[in-house]
């Protein structure tokens, strides 16, 4: 009896040594300690990606032509041009650039991509009024688009759609300014130290 007592001691004891080992092991992988870069490259992953702010605008047109005939006759054409157009304003962030300065802990950024601006309009004519001399032609539509899309851009430069889009980006940027203060590195632009995001408004091209 006494034999069989020992024997199922030792066993009992095996056992909670071995599951005694298994839960270290597991909780000492629960609390392994990722390297700041690999969390910065996370951080910087997470991030690229397209930024796109939309808006719609919409806009009438006066379109007039004149035509004359040695300054007797005049033969002229004009319609009312009604424009609905979508617009995007879009920073693609696969596209930014940077470098990680392990030895220093600075993260470098080096190049934010540009803006892209799409305007895509959809433009309707009425009230056409045009001569046997003076009539409507493709180079007509042709002008009225250039002249259309022109417009639109010093519009969108006059309003807030910019800046709302500016702000998104500014947004998804300050990500990388918390993960490195949080790490205790620095995040850069061409030499500039980014302490706040006021930096961010200072030193970024935007």
């Amino acid at each position: 009896m006494i034999k069989k007592a020992l024997i199922f001691a030792v066993i009992c004891i095996a056992l909670g040594s071995l599951f005694t080992f298994f839960i270290m092991r597991k909780s000492a992988q629960k609390n392994e300690v990722v390297p700041d870069t690999e969390l910065i490259q996370q951080q910087m992953k997470n991030v690229s990606k397209l930024v796109v702010n939309e808006a719609k605008i919409a806009q009438i047109y006066n379109y007039k032509d004149e035509k004359s005939f040695m300054n007797l006759l005049s033969f002229d054409k004009k319609a009312m041009v009604v424009v609905n157009a979508d617009v995007q304003i879009m920073y693609d962030l696969s596209k930014l650039e940077y470098t990680i300065d392990e030895a220093n802990k600075i993260v470098k950024i080096t190049s934010i991509p540009k803006e892209e601006l799409k305007i895509s309009p959809e433009i309707k004519i009425y009230d056409v009024e045009e001569s046997r001399f003076n009539a409507f032609e493709g180079a007509d539509y042709n002008i009225i688009q250039e002249s259309v899309t022109k417009q639109f851009h010093e519009k969108i430069s006059q309003s807030n759609i910019r800046a709302n889009a500016q702000n998104r980006l500014l947004s998804e940027l300050s990500k990388f300014l918390v993960v490195t203060q949080s790490l205790g590195w620095q995040l850069q632009y061409q030499n500039q130290t980014i302490a706040n995001t006021e930096d961010l408004n200072t030193f970024l091209p935007l």
